[in-house]
């Protein structure tokens, strides 16, 4: 409505905000969605009380969760401290929505080292106050710049992190879980994403995005830099609005973590409008409570993003030094702590698993995904979800229920291998000698 127009209206009057072509259609779905459960993740190794309630003095063991501020050292105490210091130069002022120049700088220059090449800049960097903040953030913005329309589709994989089926659900968005064989770890191929694509319009929707995790949470598959960019450029192709790239993991490797700037070249300039990358210090650094991440996309998106967190949730100066203290020491060198620890613990649990001769997928990053269905089974349960109690109870080892993903998940857990060796070998012992007891 023009600003002379408002004048011209009686103060007793009441007021649309905005004009009344651009309101929000009237819609009864809010009454009609699901109820959006709070997340068990958080609950399941408090079970472990009772097990040392039972057994004063007994050691437990916790595989839930992936936390290695609880787990491992956490963040190095200089960083922090440096982080400190930089939070006291910067004074207690409103910074802007998508951070500070110096973060996205740092983002830029010390973190992928980008080069002018690429196509991005700082512009193309928006600070968030961790993953769930971001995603939430990317969610809106990839529903409303791919095709404009609520209740399209964001498309996971068959068993995705649990935050990856609700958050997109609680702002407008549905999920789908694309086809996959467990076999494969349910990984997405090119044929899934474009049946994916044909269900979805079948049903009068779009797919606004297609998230692309690696390494992967809950299963731990690993997929190689090429093959997470033919699957990116196949569901462009078939008319999926934006890719999203989780890759919050990826320092957590005894490989090399990705190379964004090699990365972008397997795609045009337009293409990558459509991209959305998300990293952060969560797992790397183990800055669970830190909350910081980072999107990096087309400057468009970034504005839309920016725009709609000067009302909602703003990044904290804090959180950003703790990233900057990081980047600055090399981050390589920073997430040592984490990443070296976790790594080997890797090795170690993959010998355990192939000598155990269950079937499971242990890629990089925090978990392994096990299949215990032959136990379930023996027990008469239909699914993993009691066994998290069981073990955690009678036990003394908390893993998370593959039922808690998703319906797929059902004959798996997911075991977290980010502490110390000998942490991670009395967890998965405790665990077989748990799952035998449900044959005895």
């Amino acid at each position: 409505m023009e600003k002379d127009n408002h004048m011209q209206i009686s103060n007793t009057t009441p007021v649309l905000a905005v004009p009344e072509k651009n309101l929000i259609p009237v819609s009864g779905h809010l009454k009609e969605m699901m109820e959006i459960p709070p997340s068990r993740m958080f609950l399941i190794n408090k079970l472990l009380k009772v097990y040392q309630e039972r057994n004063p003095g007994a050691p437990v063991f916790d595989a839930s969760q992936g936390d290695g501020g609880a787990s491992l050292p956490g963040v190095p105490l200089q960083i922090l401290e440096r982080a400190a210091r930089l939070q006291i130069e910067h004074g207690t002022a409103y910074d802007m929505p998508f951070g500070t120049d110096a973060f996205r700088r740092a983002v830029v220059e010390q973190y992928w080292k980008l080069s002018p090449a690429s196509g991005y800049g700082p512009a193309n960097v928006l600070g968030a106050a961790g993953g769930r903040d971001a995603l939430v953030k990317a969610y809106q913005a990839m529903l409303t710049l791919g095709y404009g329309q609520q209740g399209d589709l964001i498309m996971v994989s068959r068993v995705p992190w649990l935050s990856y089926n609700w958050g997109p659900y609680g702002i407008g968005a549905n999920v789908l879980w694309a086809p996959g064989d467990p076999a494969q770890g349910w990984a997405y191929s090119e044929e899934a994403i474009r049946e994916s694509v044909r269900f979805v319009e079948a049903k009068g929707r779009k797919i606004a995005a297609l998230v692309i995790t690696c390494p992967d949470n809950p299963t731990g598959l690993t997929l190689r830099p090429e093959r997470q960019a033919a699957l990116a450029r196949v569901a462009l192709e078939a008319g999926v609005a934006f890719v999203l790239f989780d890759w919050m993991y990826h320092y957590v490797t005894d490989e090399s973590p990705m190379d964004l700037n090699a990365f972008l070249a397997y795609f045009t300039l337009e293409e990558r409008k459509r991209l959305i990358f998300m990293d952060g210090i969560t797992k790397s650094l183990g800055a669970s409570n830190i909350r910081n991440c980072h999107l990096i996309a087309d400057e468009a998106v970034i504005r839309f993003i920016s725009a709609r967190a000067s009302h909602t949730v703003l990044p904290t100066f804090y959180a950003m030094a703790v990233a900057m203290a990081a980047y600055e020491m090399g981050y390589e060198n920073a997430s040592r702590s984490i990443v070296e620890p976790t790594n080997a613990s890797r090795k170690v649990l993959r010998d355990l698993l192939e000598r155990s001769g269950m079937r499971h997928i242990i890629g990089k990053g925090y978990y392994a995904f096990i299949n215990v269905g032959e136990f379930l089974r023996a027990k008469g349960w239909s699914d993993s979800e009691p066994l998290g109690q069981y073990l955690a109870e009678n036990f003394g080892v908390a893993i998370v229920p593959g039922a808690f993903f998703s319906p797929f998940g059902g004959d798996w857990v997911r075991f977290s291998y980010a502490t110390p060796v000998e942490r991670t070998e009395g967890a998965f012992h405790r665990l077989v000698e748990g799952l035998n007891s449900l044959k005895a």
